[in-house]
């Protein structure tokens, strides 16, 4: 008795299944290694930022602590000057200040056109606007003539590095802009060599070469009200009021406004 076995799909002999791999367009590809090139590139230019931004901000504090020592022995020759005079029982005479400190105290009413015109020369084009200005024969005398609607004095360097760091806006293309970052800075002083807010506060204070241009570079401070309010603005300072040279007390007015 015979027996027939009909072949089947799964019992063919030298039935082998080769899996075939999938091929990959070529655009899909090209974009790969476009993706691939772009990436790389990107971590560069992150690496190099990074390497940049740490080399500036080594040099900020290495100028910063220049300035600092700047002062501190320009502050210990004077201490030492004083002392000499005292022990030899005369006198010392330190150098004239070399910036003011205007600040406006009057609105806009009552202005004649030569004091209004003054006041736009200064930049002090609104109530409680400040800027510094350079001490010389033609300021002092524009001063004078505008003296009932301001009040000016000298500022010390803790009060002009407030004013910077707190109110400070510089102007960028026509616009006022807050000192956020040193890179505002570098950008338009960097060819003065005034590259951060301390290389700014050191040529505002020493009233040094580029005094113009960093003077310019800053937007008249805007302070508040002072605390207490004023004493008599329709008197000068030398009789109770407020308007006219305060010197060195102005100082702790300027205080009071921030």
């Amino acid at each position: 008795m015979g027996i027939n076995i009909e072949p089947t799909m799964s019992n063919k002999a030298g039935a082998i299944q080769v899996e075939k791999k999938q091929a990959v367009p070529e655009n899909v590809n090209l974009k790969q290694k476009r993706d691939a090139r772009l990436r790389e590139e990107l971590l560069a230019r992150r690496a190099d930022r990074k390497k940049t931004a740490a080399d500036k901000k080594k040099e900020y504090l290495n100028r910063a602590e220049a300035h600092h020592n700047e002062y501190l022995n320009t502050e210990k020759t004077l201490i030492g000057e004083r002392r000499k005079a005292r022990a030899a029982g005369s006198f010392f005479v330190g150098e004239e200040p070399r910036v003011y400190l205007v600040v406006r105290i009057r609105g806009i009413s009552n202005l004649s056109p030569t004091v209004k015109k003054i006041l736009q020369l200064l930049r002090l084009r609104q109530l409680h606007n400040a800027t510094l200005i350079r001490v010389n024969k033609a300021t002092t005398n524009m001063l004078r003539r505008v003296e009932p609607f301001i009040t000016y004095g000298y500022p010390s360097r803790q009060i002009i590095s407030k004013l910077v760091y707190k109110r400070g806006y510089v102007r960028v293309n026509k616009q006022r802009i807050p000192i956020s970052r040193n890179e505002i800075i570098e950008q338009s002083l960097g060819k003065y060599g005034i590259i951060c807010v301390e290389d700014l506060i050191h040529e505002l204070v020493t009233v040094g070469p580029h005094f113009k241009e960093a003077n310019n570079f800053l937007w008249p401070f805007k302070l508040n009200p002072p605390r207490g309010g004023f004493s008599a603005k329709r008197h000068p300072f030398h009789n109770r009021g407020d308007w006219g040279n305060r010197e060195n007390y102005i100082t702790e007015l300027v205080r009071r406004m921030l």
